[in-house]
């Protein structure tokens, strides 16, 4: 399908002043405080708008992420549009359960009593979006905040503006900014709106950027969720099934270009099999995207200049074996296995975010297990193997934000998974319920009965401590 040049970005590069954000968050919380937010009804019915407005926008969405760094349609919908869509038919069938007082066991201490956890919405949430995913996160931490009953201010990345627009054309139409509003701009308006005081703040992005919001976050102690990224591990056993590990290795770095925070980072092959697998990824290349993956509709490329130059000075050491091309005109680089890699090498000191995919190997899986926690913990690990037995040693001995066995990407699909990192890749997790849950404050609220009130609590207590003591052996 041919791509229109239709789309106008928006004045993103003009900054929103600081006195204009400081009236757009008094707005939001006094709307807030009005309570409209509260009734279940009023949430289902936004969130209801906004089903719709994504169906009416899709195409333009569509056009605007091709424009900022052209990435498929099947990858625009199933990873960004489809995927939100999904979201908010979940959350649309089961907020009413969700947001119900949930009853819990009692204690005889408190006899007679009843004890419900109630979901409160905190107030107002910053929303920052990334630029990789535009749409889906920033969208899908927004749903979360809506279905749990907060405002919500949403930053949508600058590095993106074709997208950007999009998003800020749709809420501007179909949401009043006292309600759900869209800022637009770069670092400086990213700084005036972390200057606020707000209830909640969920950061998508760099775990250096991440410091910094969690830093301004503790300012006025607000509670974050930051969802970040760091170095993930594909791990492939000699007992795997090769041809399918490397379909699916080469599928989840590929997509998007490999900018994708859950994308396989680097390669852990055992040396047995590791030239099998390294033919089998580069089959694998040729097989999705052509002999020139230049000229396939089927790669993205890469964001912006900085991005693309960062990315081709990984390529100065090791060993390409498949791929190495790049051009600058058109932020090109191919699809690329880089050889001959050691942790001293720059690709390894940082997460890379981009179609380079690094080798290194082991011998046993120990050694492999002890790669991984020598260093920070990522964000995703994937490992493949048909043995049992070092599913759980690698299970049991690495520390990771989520993953698979046996494939790449497919864990964050499934919305019954609550999706974040640990550590230096993120803190908090999200994605069907435990977006709810996310956005909502644990209020605990104890009934007491009234029919009957025992003196033992009350003093003066006399003699009653060796009774007490009993009692609480009895509890």
């Amino acid at each position: 399908m041919s791509h229109t040049n239709t789309i106008r970005t928006s004045p993103a590069t003009a900054e929103t002043n600081l006195h204009r954000i400081q009236a757009l968050v008094k707005k939001q919380r006094e709307f807030f405080s009005s309570g409209h937010t509260l009734d279940l009804a009023f949430r289902k019915e936004r969130l209801r708008e906004l089903q719709h407005t994504i169906q009416e926008h899709e195409q333009d969405l569509m056009d605007a992420m091709y424009a900022d760094f052209h990435k498929p349609e099947m990858e625009a919908f199933s990873t960004e549009i489809g995927f939100v869509e999904l979201e908010l038919k979940l959350v649309l069938k089961n907020l009413q359960k969700w947001a119900k007082p949930k009853r819990v066991k009692e204690s005889l201490l408190n006899f007679p009593s009843r004890s419900y956890i109630h979901s409160d919405p905190f107030g107002v949430a910053l929303i920052i979006g990334p630029w990789n995913y535009p749409f889906q996160l920033l969208l899908n931490p927004l749903i979360g905040a809506m279905a749990a009953g907060n405002c919500a201010i949403v930053k949508p990345s600058e590095l993106t503006p074709t997208t950007s627009a999009v998003v800020a054309r749709m809420i501007r139409q179909h949401f009043d900014e006292s309600y759900i509003a869209t800022v637009e701009g770069g670092a400086p308006t990213t700084q005036h709106l972390l200057q606020q005081r707000f209830d909640y703040i969920f950061f998508t992005g760099s775990t250096q950027v991440g410091k910094i919001v969690m830093k301004a976050a503790a300012e006025h102690l607000t509670p974050v969720t930051l969802e970040l990224g760091g170095k993930s591990p594909a791990i492939v056993a000699e007992d795997a099934d090769l041809g399918l590990a490397a379909r699916r290795i080469a599928w989840g770095k590929f997509l998007n270009a490999g900018q994708t925070c859950i994308a396989p980072d680097y390669l852990l092959a055992q040396e047995s099999i590791k030239e099998e697998l390294l033919q089998l990824i580069s089959q694998c290349i040729r097989d999705f995207y052509g002999e020139d993956p230049r000229q396939s509709p089927d790669f993205a490329r890469i964001v912006n200049d900085r991005h693309f130059n960062r990315l081709s000075g990984f390529m100065s050491e090791g060993k390409v074996r498949t791929g190495g091309v790049t051009d600058a005109a058109s932020r090109y680089i191919a699809p690329t296995l880089l050889d001959r890699v050691t942790w001293q090498h720059p690709i390894m000191q940082e997460e890379i975010f981009g179609p380079i995919l690094p080798v290194l190997s082991f011998q046993h899986l120990d050694e492999a297990i002890g790669m991984v926690q020598q260093r920070e913990k990522p964000l995703a690990l994937y490992f493949f193997t048909n043995d049992e037995r070092k599913k759980e040693q690698v299970l049991k001995y690495t520390s990771f934000g989520g993953g698979c066995i046996n494939d790449t990407i497919s864990h964050i699909i499934n919305p019954n998974l609550p999706f974040g990192g640990v550590g230096q890749s993120g803190m908090g997790s999200y994605h069907g319920q435990s977006s709810f849950e996310l956005f909502s404050q644990q209020k605990s609220v104890l009934h007491r009965g009234t029919w009957l009130d025992l003196p033992l609590r009350y003093p003066p207590y006399g003699n009653r401590l060796p009774m007490l003591r009993k009692f609480f052996k009895w509890l």
